[in-house]
């Protein structure tokens, strides 16, 4: 992964961005449609090395990225600007598993949809509709800023 190089000053540390990743809940996914950019918020959850968005298979997002797998996603947070604090990664998303995403077993799913369920469902098991799929970034960049730390 290429290392940050301008704001290192209010960069987070790799403890700091894990804890982030972990506890925020809506990211924003910018992909490349043939119209424009093209940009939304979804769900995901991190698991210290790769980024899991749970994504509609019927929608833009996924024939964008079918088309053109190069995304950049942001999660920020904070109010007055002392405050703003956020994580850019940027690279390519991979869709794993069925898709959509029926239940069957997949050594590959089980961290990812155990994280997701327990973030966003207080349960262990993941609810499978039939309409979501699995895309996983593995970062080749990733910026960093902690306002906070002016």
């Amino acid at each position: 992964m290429k290392e940050q190089r301008r704001g290192r000053k209010i960069a987070m540390s790799r403890d700091e961005i894990d804890a982030f990743l972990t506890e925020e809940r809506t990211c924003r996914v910018a992909t490349s449609s043939p119209s424009g950019p093209h940009l939304t918020p979804l769900w995901f959850v991190w698991d210290g090395s790769a980024l899991w968005l749970n994504s509609v298979v019927k929608s833009q997002r996924w024939t964008d990225i079918a088309r053109d797998p190069r995304v950049a996603v942001l999660i920020d947070g904070g109010h007055a600007f002392n405050e703003l604090h956020g994580v850019e990664l940027r690279g390519k998303l991979e869709s794993v598993g069925e898709a959509p995403r029926t239940g069957t077993p997949d050594p590959d799913l089980e961290t990812p949809e155990k994280l997701f369920a327990q973030k966003y469902t207080g349960r262990d098991e993941m609810h499978y509709d039939g309409r979501h799929a699995w895309l996983r970034l593995t970062p080749e960049k990733m910026t960093s800023w902690d306002f906070r730390k002016m």
